[in-house]
């Protein structure tokens, strides 16, 4: 994995102390509210309902033991031993003392990790693959390119205070495991007549008005990657609306402009650019790319996973992924027990986490946009070991994709913009499934919790997907069908009124019960709703 040089770390250290001293005259009353709210921003700290709460960037999701170990010293000496894992492959923690926020960020730069860019009207932590490095099916590895962008994309004077939030997605298969199309800038890494290039998707997004990226261009050279999205950035800074932030978004821009005429400018853009030479030099590329090397795959090794445990075995079907070395696989550690909050770890959890990285896939693991860890590279004949000490700890749920694999914002027990409460929901819906037994028998069902319209939690790519709206004053829930953050990119439709708290749970066991009574051979969930549309399942829940 990549590893600070020279520069990252004297950045890092010099934004540490650059904030320790605004955040001392805050305290003594030197800096108004208003004023410190810029400047807490751009270090990922927020004022929420109860407490500060600090959003730590993990560029792609990678982590090193040591990073993880850090991630739960933290969470033990400045939070309440637990801490939160996002669908952008972040941290988040939520009762951060101001008087502890500098020490805190300090105990991060010396792992090699800051919260510099996770929020504020700038580019955001760049994501990836989980599964990138790892996975079979891919073309190469994304994250050196993912890499690349962010050290661009750092303090970018151009882009430090854009129209809104800006958010960039890099992949590199046929298959999207990062909602790509859902981005403000997605890009998958393709070939085309023999040589390796990127096709860019500009526009997606979700929050109040969720749109779908269109492809702009096809294929970019790789030697060009960077230039191409400086460009596009370009004319969002030049011609994003500044005056309404619900209109703010590039995606509205795109919208409101055309794509045609957006991704006109934008080659205007980048024709111009490539006279300019804005691209990194080729010589830091491969100064990158051998952090990201394949660790030293063994060969020879089984490739059976032994089934005589039947738990085990149920695990080992849903919680690995294939992996690109015979003999391995990619293993999800699931943060979604039943009952559970979804994403959260606490200190012992993440300290395991940390352990069983070292030894069992070389002292690498990620956040999963899913708000799940996996151990990239774990042989397979570690698996049941593994499987053994993740169990023990609460960690061996075999859930992966399944309907208690919920992914849900943190909402109103801890958010200033919710409208209505995620946790809750999420933790009734998992235990009920696991009482009634239906969730073994709906196979893959991705369901989504917001709590608001922001859609921290994706509400609008859920195959099930639920909104929480205030409804004079009390909190209802809306419920929603049909989407996709894969490839088959949907959006989720509403489905009629909403629900109360009791009502949302029955509802949700209701479009499952719909679903079961008229699937076809090898349909899932999502497959059978596209089949038979929305009809049926609004008349078994409103009749």
């Amino acid at each position: 994995m990549y590893k600070y040089d020279q520069y990252d770390q004297a950045m890092v250290d010099a934004r540490v102390e650059e904030f320790r001293d605004q955040a001392r005259r805050r305290i003594e009353g030197k800096l108004t509210e208003d004023q410190f709210k810029p400047l807490r921003l751009m270090n990922g700290l927020y004022l929420q309902l109860h407490a500060y709460m600090l959003r730590v960037a993990i560029p792609y999701g990678t982590l090193s033991s040591s990073q993880m170990h850090t991630l739960a010293d933290i969470a033990d000496k400045y939070d309440r031993g637990y801490g939160h894992f996002t669908t952008r492959q972040n941290i988040q923690y939520n009762w951060i003392k101001l008087e502890e926020a500098a020490d805190l960020l300090a105990d991060l730069a010396k792992v090699e990790m800051h919260a510099i860019q996770t929020s504020g009207n700038c580019i955001r932590n760049i994501s990836s693959d989980h599964f990138a490095g790892a996975a079979a099916d891919e073309l190469i590895d994304p994250r050196p390119y993912a890499e690349l962008l962010r050290q661009w994309s750092s303090f970018h004077p151009e882009f430090s205070y854009l129209p809104r939030k800006f958010k960039i997605a890099v992949i590199a298969s046929d298959t999207d495991r990062a909602a790509m199309r859902l981005h403000d800038i997605g890009i998958q890494i393709v070939e085309k007549n023999g040589e390796i290039g990127a096709a860019f998707y500009v526009g997606g997004g979700m929050g109040r008005t969720p749109m779908i990226a269109p492809q702009i261009r096809d294929f970019v050279p790789l030697d060009q990657l960077v230039t191409y999205s400086e460009a596009c950035l370009r004319v969002y800074n030049r011609h994003g609306r500044r005056d309404n932030k619900y209109k703010a978004r590039i995606k509205i821009l795109v919208h409101e402009m055309g794509a045609e005429e957006y991704t006109s400018q934008v080659e205007e853009e980048f024709a111009h650019l490539l006279d300019q030479g804005v691209e990194p030099p080729l010589a830091e590329l491969e100064r990158i790319k051998p952090f990201f090397d394949d660790p030293a795959f063994e060969t020879g090794l089984t490739t059976e996973i032994d089934r005589s445990d039947p738990d085990f075995a149920l695990w080992a079907d849903r919680n690995t992924h294939p992996h690109k070395a015979p003999g391995y696989v990619s293993a999800v550690i699931s943060l979604k027990p039943v009952g559970g909050i979804p994403g959260d770890a606490t200190t012992a959890q993440m300290h395991l986490m940390a352990d069983l990285s070292k030894q069992y896939s070389f002292d690498e693991s990620r956040v999963m946009h899913t708000q799940n860890i996996v151990l990239p590279h774990v042989k397979i004949a570690d698996l049941h070991a593994l499987w053994t000490a993740l169990n023990e700890a609460g960690l061996g749920e075999p859930n992966l994709d399944q309907v208690g694999d919920i992914i849900a914002c943190p909402g109103l027990d801890y958010c200033s913009l919710a409208n209505a409460r995620s946790i809750p929901i999420a933790q009734q819906i998992s235990e009920r499934f696991a009482a009634n037994g239906k969730g073994d028998t709906l196979g893959e069902l991705k369901l989504k919790i917001s709590g608001c319209i922001n859609a921290c939690g994706h509400h609008h790519a859920g195959h099930i997907g639920i909104l929480g709206v205030d409804k004079k004053g009390t909190e209802s829930y809306q419920l929603l069908l049909g989407g996709s953050e894969a490839e088959d990119t949907s959006l989720a439709k509403i489905t009629g009124p909403g629900f109360d708290e009791a009502g949302i749970v029955d509802a949700v066991e209701t479009a499952a019960d719909v679903y079961l009574a008229q699937k076809q051979d090898g349909e899932r969930f999502l497959d059978t709703y596209r089949r038979i549309g929305m009809a049926p399942f609004k008349e078994a829940l409103y009749g």
